[in-house]
């Protein structure tokens, strides 16, 4: 493939998911269809718990990618939309999984499943979901989409894991932390993004454009979704500030304070992320530090790097509303507040 340069450049208004959602909405009235359909269960608790966080907002941002994509590889089909469903059920199912290992009770701005349905459930409803993605994609018949879904289902796990690790360790470096949201977070991305060129038939090289697409996309989009945790006020987060500190998790902006910082500084770092200061007055002390030497700039400094990336790994695909939207959409992930 030729290559465009398409420059990640200030715009004379504030980059947004509007033509990602214009360009995808046809599709995603279809996958959301699915959804609801396979979600149900003659299990009454089943439906009733997916339902609360499916139904509880969010962006969709993965599914859209799958749509998106297909509309880059001018693909006129229809497999994608039940494959989108498919990656929506393993992102949601984890989703639930997570709000269970970290003790979550507030997502979305609103109570989190395990708060009004008991651990059990939730753990046995994000199982059920994984499930259904399965179906999803035994149905297609694809064994590379298969392939594709399932390595993918399995690398966020082993992320997940990597992360629990990790807590409660202030030494955790950069690289290990890009290494863990690679896995838990961009490995979805980058097969919801990929399978569309699967389904299109097009070829390797630009199957894997679309992976370097959505796997740069999702680190740019969890850097600054750590970076917010220190820099946004609740209300706009949906959860409570500063969740990741109180768990102990040592996220890129804490990183770089805890590199950059004295060592009466470090001490506080060693002692907080280990859970002997979690109160009130030590999450702002944690935040005046971070504001002292401005890492949530320089994560998401870093965070734009990936979105170049993300950007530059399409310019091989033809000019037009597609592309331009997914460009676009790679804007806006380093540019929200929330």
């Amino acid at each position: 493939m030729s290559a465009d340069v398409i420059p990640l450049r200030p715009r004379p208004s504030e980059p947004s998911l509007a033509p990602l959602l214009a360009l995808t909405a046809p599709g995603m009235n279809a996958v959301n269809a699915i959804i609801l359909d396979r979600m149900q269960s003659e299990i009454p608790l089943i439906p009733a718990l997916a339902g609360h966080l499916i139904s509880g907002g969010g962006k969709r941002m993965r599914p859209m990618l799958t749509i998106a994509g297909a509309a880059l590889c001018d693909y006129q089909g229809t497999r994608h939309h039940k494959l989108a469903a498919a990656v929506e059920f393993i992102h949601t199912a984890t989703l639930l999984h997570d709000d269970v290992v970290d003790g979550s009770d507030m997502r979305r701005g609103k109570e989190t499943a395990n708060i009004v349905y008991g651990n059990p459930a939730t753990v046995l409803v994000g199982d059920f979901l994984f499930t259904r993605s399965f179906e999803l994609m035994v149905e297609d018949g694809s064994l590379k989409v298969l392939k594709i879904l399932s390595s993918a289902s399995s690398i966020i796990a082993e992320g997940e894991v990597d992360q629990l690790t990790a807590q409660r360790k202030v030494e955790t470096g950069e690289e290990h932390y890009l290494q863990i949201i690679g896995a838990k977070t961009a490995a979805l991305f980058a097969a919801a993004t990929r399978i569309a060129a699967v389904v299109a038939e097009r070829s390797e090289a630009e199957e894997q454009a679309l992976d370097a697409y959505g796997r740069n996309l999702g680190i740019a989009f969890q850097l600054v979704d750590d970076a917010i945790d220190y820099d946004s006020e609740a209300s706009e987060m949906g959860k409570g500030k500063g969740d990741d500190f109180r768990d102990g998790k040592m996220t890129l902006p804490v990183i770089l304070a805890y590199a950059r910082g004295t060592a009466e500084e470090r001490q506080f770092w060693q002692d907080a992320i280990a859970g002997f200061t979690t109160a009130d007055e030590d999450l702002a002390h944690a935040v005046a530090l971070i504001a002292k030497y401005d890492t949530v700039s320089a994560t998401r400094e870093r965070a734009r790097h990936y979105a170049q990336r993300a950007i530059d790994a399409i310019a091989g695909f033809p000019a037009g509303p597609a592309r331009s939207a997914m460009a676009e959409a790679a804007e806006f992930a380093v540019a929200r507040r929330y």
